[in-house]
């Protein structure tokens, strides 16, 4: 099918070149003309526009527009969507970590003109390309079934690592959870390899440790493999620096679990780690930034 993929970062330029390999056309634009004009330059099916106008006025209707943007300029996206001619029909999908009582804001204005609106948690960071994004998507049954080719191309399979998980906002919602969830998990394997590298009387191995722990064992994971691919470039991880970001998503849960009263103590605990990071160094930081710079592309401070 035909779409518009706006912002060409790290997920969203590979989005774009794993649609085209399954056959849909894209029409690409970014902030950076530059990012789209490459993309086209690298296969025939992506078309770079200079502006939303061409955008708009490029894709057939009814359009789908799907923004990967930093959640902070969702709703100048929009704006500027509405200004270029988006029109009753369209289906505006955005594919960022957005807050999800924001996106059901979102979906109500855009449903008032008339415009689908679908809340997709993508996660898969860099390695999606290869091996497709997780997505969970919200919105209503008619926008997700228009969306559906795009959906299955995505996904790992046609019918694996996506799913309709509720209304407008579920999908944000859900995917705020599995950050919060990657958080704490991420802090358990910090917290264990700085105490393997704390025992400095054993001489302990980590990258042959990460290894053993990759088979058999009930704590191997994606994580553990990109610690693993970490310590095997810098057994120290001596170019990393141990102020661990936090980009909102884990705020947003710990404070929906505060409303909801649900205890998250561990989730709770993992970011408030992550603000511990950014007074006091620890080999343990180091551990987390490897996790993100292998999984996300984030950007990580070097050690200097």
């Amino acid at each position: 099918m035909n779409l518009a993929m706006i912002g060409l970062g790290k997920m969203g330029a590979n989005m774009v070149r794993r649609l085209v390999r399954d056959g849909h056309h894209v029409i690409a634009y970014d902030v950076d003309l530059k990012n789209a004009t490459e993309l086209a330059a690298e296969h025939h099916n992506v078309t770079a526009v200079s502006s939303l106008e061409q955008l708009v006025n490029d894709l057939a209707t009814p359009r789908v527009i799907w923004l990967m943007v930093p959640h902070q300029y969702v709703d100048q996206s929009i704006e500027s969507l509405n200004d270029a001619g988006m029109s009753s029909g369209d289906l505006l999908v955005d594919g960022g970590n957005s807050n999800f009582n924001q996106s059901m804001q979102r979906a109500e204005y855009l449903h008032s003109m008339g415009i689908h609106f679908v809340d997709s948690g993508t996660s898969g960071g860099v390695w999606g390309l290869e091996n497709g994004y997780s997505i969970m998507a919200g919105g209503s049954d008619e926008a997700i079934d228009i969306l559906r080719p795009v959906l299955e191309s995505l996904a790992p399979a046609k019918d694996t690592g996506w799913g309709h998980v509720g209304p407008a906002g579920a999908g944000h919602y859900v995917k705020m959870v599995h950050n919060g969830i990657e958080y704490g998990m991420m802090q358990a394997y910090a917290e264990g390899f700085e105490m393997l590298d704390a025992k400095r009387e054993m001489a302990l191995d980590l990258q042959q440790i990460s290894r053993i722990w990759q088979h058999g064992s009930v704590v191997r994971s994606w994580l553990l493999d990109l610690i693993a691919d970490s310590l095997a470039d810098d057994k120290t991880l001596s170019a990393l620096s141990d102020y661990v970001e936090d980009s909102g998503e884990g705020r947003w849960t710990v404070q929906d679990s505060i409303d909801l009263g649900v205890p998250t103590p561990v989730l709770t605990l993992a970011l408030q780690m992550r603000f511990r990071s950014r007074q006091d160094p620890s080999f343990g930081g180091k551990v987390i930034n490897a996790m993100r710079a292998g999984f996300g592309g984030h950007n990580i401070k070097s050690s200097e």
